[in-house]
């Protein structure tokens, strides 16, 4: 049984009844114990084990007066304590509410191929805003603030996004592009409809977008027949290759079944002739037989008289000598020898002239019979294969279309034109992207050996062609020997022969600057041409027409010389420079035109065959 004294002097907390380790006094000077000063009425204190329980009170009446103040001091400890809570509970609150916020907002929707991009937003870009006209940058959401928010932005002008906002921007007044002008067929702003663009037809942007894609779409249907034609024209191409081959096929049969024909016919006459000859020979050889005979016959007639004349002369009885030889005299034969003449060699030559003069007639009436009349109907019958797309083109063509005039009219049919690098000779050098050649003999350059090449002349193909319908380049030319023109892809690129180079043969044509004035060149035939230099030449072809014609470009175009040809293949711009330091440059479409300057000094021939 514990000792009373003992429980007297244990002291115990003033609130939870629990035992107290030291003196702790609350604020109103009674004792309450560590736990609940520092739960400040929480349940820390209820955690002792076999910590007795305050007694529970039924009303205020029946609690005495320091009780009360204990519960009062307390519960201002605990109103204190949940004072100090409840911001937390409140920022934990928020927390919560913005993490479902962020659950339940939808992710943003990913940047499309059309949208306009923040130009600040470097790692992670986002969708732009606004677009500043001042700035020409976009800007999203998050860094659009400062231009709404700062006095320094807000003579900015914020549009909607714009993309390539430098080009949808007026150079000049720096506002967007929003106007058409119909005159100048340009974008303006609208301060230039009050200045440069005064008094011209303008319209949005908008507008003049309908009425351009309304011409865009007849176009592209017109475009759509053209490939399709194209297409048609490829597709019989290649069935007309098969038929080409299948037609070549039936025609070798035929000349092999003909030239047969004509071999047996050719075997018939020699086994004939050879009869004959052989008919010959076997008569001759008869005649000869029988002449044999008949005088074999007639030597042995002769020896035998020959015979009888010996006894007669060995006879000594001059009267039985005499009587003997009367009677011989009147038995004896004709002792006199035949002529004989074979006239074989002249019979013989006489027969091989026949049999040679016979061949060559013959083989004069091959040559006119098969080749001649051959290659004539190949030039009189040029039916050639017609493609569904020059028949198109050359439909259109019938209307009048008027021929170009200025250079504005012919830059409207204006190539883009480059050198081929695969055919230049190694001593010409292509700089500026292709478009510059140049003459370096005798230095060379180490092109690859390919079967495109030029070996022997000094030349250089172009790696675009003319085909079908209008076409227009030009080129500045320097230095004497220099020639331009156009040829076939066939061209021979390994001989040395005239055929090999575009002024010797019957499918190229070109002009020859050769210090004084010009000349053209075709099939290896010069024309002298009486027209003043010029640095600049211009070169038209109207496939269809079969025209080619080269102008003295300047302030207005001067005709050098014209061609009119059919035209069997595509046509490659072909150039010749024969001497060093020639120069060929193409010129870009619309570029300005070159100042006039002298004639370079004369330089030793050496873009001929080396």
């Amino acid at each position: 049984m514990a000792d009373p004294a003992a429980e007297e002097s244990r002291q115990l907390c003033s609130s939870c009844s629990g035992e107290l380790s030291g003196v702790e006094p609350s604020a109103s000077g009674h004792s309450v114990c560590s736990s609940c000063l520092r739960g400040k009425g929480g349940p820390d204190c209820q955690k002792h084990n076999g910590a007795p329980e305050a007694p529970e009170i039924s009303s205020k009446e029946q609690q005495s007066q320091e009780e009360v103040k204990i519960q009062e001091d307390l519960k201002e400890s605990e109103d204190d304590r949940k004072e100090d809570e409840e911001p937390k509970e409140e920022e934990v609150k928020e927390e919560e509410k913005e993490k479902d916020e962020e659950k339940e907002e939808p992710l943003e929707e990913p940047l499309g191929p059309d949208d306009v991009v923040c130009d600040s937003c470097i790692e992670s870009p986002c969708r732009a805003l606004k677009s500043c006209l001042t700035c020409l940058v976009s800007y999203c959401e998050a860094h659009l603030r400062p231009h709404l928010e700062n006095p320094k932005f807000q003579n900015h002008r914020l549009v909607e996004p714009l993309r390539d906002i430098e080009r949808r921007t007026c150079e000049s007044h720096k506002w967007p592009l929003e106007l058409f002008c119909c005159a100048d067929d340009c974008c303006v702003c609208q301060d230039c409809v009050t200045e440069e663009h005064r008094g011209h037809n303008t319209v949005p942007v908008e507008e003049a977008r309908r009425r351009i894609e309304k011409e865009l779409r007849e176009k592209q249907t017109e475009m759509v027949k053209t490939v399709t034609a194209a297409e048609n024209a490829i597709n019989k191409l290649q069935l007309n290759t098969v038929s080409i081959e299948h037609s070549v096929t039936e025609v070798r049969a035929v000349i092999e079944s003909q030239f047969e024909e004509l071999q047996s016919v050719v075997e018939k006459a020699k086994r004939e002739v050879t009869e004959i000859l052989e008919g010959e020979e076997k008569q001759a050889l008869k005649q000869a037989e029988g002449i044999r005979v008949h005088l074999e016959q007639r030597c042995t007639e002769l020896k035998k008289t020959q015979g009888q004349m010996e006894k007669l002369s060995k006879n000594k009885n001059d009267v039985d000598f005499l009587q003997e030889y009367s009677e011989w005299k009147k038995e004896a034969t004709d002792i006199s020898l035949p002529g004989v003449y074979i006239g074989l060699m002249d019979r013989l030559n006489s027969f091989s002239r026949v049999i040679v003069d016979s061949t060559q007639e013959l083989c004069a009436m091959l040559v006119s019979s098969y080749i001649e009349k051959v290659k004539e109907t190949c030039k009189n019958d040029k039916m050639g294969i017609k493609t569904t797309v020059q028949q198109i083109v050359a439909q259109k063509q019938n209307l009048s279309i008027p021929d170009p005039v200025t250079r504005e009219d012919f830059l409207k049919y204006a190539a883009h034109v480059s050198f081929d690098a695969d055919t230049a000779h190694k001593f010409l050098r292509l700089t500026e992207e292709n478009r510059k050649v140049t003459n370096t003999t005798p230095w060379q350059h180490p092109y690859p050996d390919v079967p495109e090449r030029f070996e022997s002349w000094r030349q250089v193909l172009a790696a675009e062609s003319f085909y079908l319908g209008r076409h227009y380049f030009e080129a500045d030319v320097s230095g004497e020997g220099t020639h331009i023109g156009v040829t076939y892809k066939s061209i021979d690129r390994k001989g040395s022969e005239s055929n090999s180079c575009i002024t010797g043969n019957n499918f190229s044509w070109c002009i020859q600057w050769n210090g004084r004035t010009f000349s053209a060149w075709h099939s290896d035939v010069e024309t002298p041409l009486n027209v003043e230099k010029f640095t600049r030449i211009g070169i038209y072809v109207d496939y269809t027409r079969g025209l080619l014609a080269f102008y003295g470009v300047d302030e207005t175009m001067t005709l050098i010389h014209e061609y009119q040809a059919e035209f069997l293949e595509p046509l490659y711009p072909a150039f010749w420079l024969s001497k060093k330091e020639n120069i060929v440059a193409l010129v870009a479409p619309g570029e300005p035109l070159p100042l006039k300057s002298p004639s370079p000094p004369t330089s030793p021939a050496n873009g001929a065959p080396v």
